[in-house]
C-alpha cells in the first residue's frame, strides 16, 4: 500500500512539474516527420497482464515491421531527434502515466515484450508476481543498454548472450528482496547515475 501511495503522489508531481518538458519534446517529435508522439507498444504486466507503455517515439513509423525489439544505439530506424531523447533518458518520462495507472511502479524489473517472456522458465516467472517499473537493480547494471548491442551485426543474439542473463538473475534478486527500503535505495541510485555521479 504504501508503494502505491508513493507512485501516485510522485508519479502527479513529476508529471506536473515535468508538462514545460514534456510538451517541447512531443513538438519536437512531431515537427519531424508528423507521426505519433507517442510509442505505445505492448508490455507484459505482473501476473502476465498486456497493457501499452507510453514512451516518447524514438524511431521512424512502422520501425517494428522493420527490424527486432533489441535496438542499438546506431540503429537506422533511430530518428534525430529520437537520439538526443535516447542518450538523456527523456523517452522514459512519459512511463509516470503506467505509473499513474497502475501499470508500472517507480521501481520493479523492466516489462518485457511477450517474446522474451514465454522464454521464461518456471523460476523465471517470478519475475511476473511484482509490478513492472522503470527503474531496478538490472537498469542500474545496464544503464545503456543500445550502446552494448552498437555495432553488432545481430542485435538480438547479442542481446540474448550480453545482456538477458545478467538482467534475470538481477531482476530475480529484486523479486526475493523486495521492500520499501531497498526501492528508495533503488531510485537514489538511479539518480546518482543520471547526475553522472557513478
Amino acid at each position: 500500500m504504501l508503494k502505491r501511495i508513493f507512485d501516485i503522489i510522485f508519479s502527479l508531481i513529476g508529471l506536473m512539474v515535468l508538462s514545460p518538458l514534456l510538451l517541447v519534446v512531443s513538438v519536437l517529435i512531431k515537427k519531424e516527420d508528423s507521426g505519433p508522439v507517442f510509442y505505445r507498444g505492448v508490455r507484459v504486466g505482473r501476473f502476465g497482464k498486456p497493457f501499452k507503455i507510453f514512451k516518447f517515439r524514438t524511431m521512424v513509423v512502422n520501425a517494428e515491421k522493420l527490424g527486432g525489439s533489441s535496438t542499438a544505439d546506431d540503429d537506422s530506424r533511430i530518428t534525430k531527434t529520437g537520439k538526443f531523447i535516447r542518450k538523456y533518458k527523456i523517452d522514459e518520462l512519459p512511463q509516470l502515466i503506467n505509473v499513474l495507472k497502475g501499470e508500472m511502479s517507480f521501481v520493479g524489473p523492466r516489462p518485457e515484450v511477450q517474446h522474451y517472456v514465454d522464454m521464461f522458465t518456471e523460476e523465471e516467472k517470478a519475475i511476473l508476481s511484482v509490478c513492472p517499473g522503470i527503474t531496478d537493480w538490472a537498469s542500474l547494471w545496464n544503464s545503456d543498454e543500445g550502446a552494448i548491442l552498437a555495432g553488432s551485426s545481430d542485435p538480438e543474439k547479442a542481446y540474448m548472450e550480453k545482456i538477458r542473463p545478467e538482467k534475470i538473475r538481477l531482476q530475480l534478486k529484486y523479486v526475493k528482496e523486495r521492500s520499501f527500503l531497498v526501492d528508495l535505495k533503488i531510485l537514489i541510485e538511479t539518480v546518482r547515475v543520471l547526475l553522472g555521479d557513478k
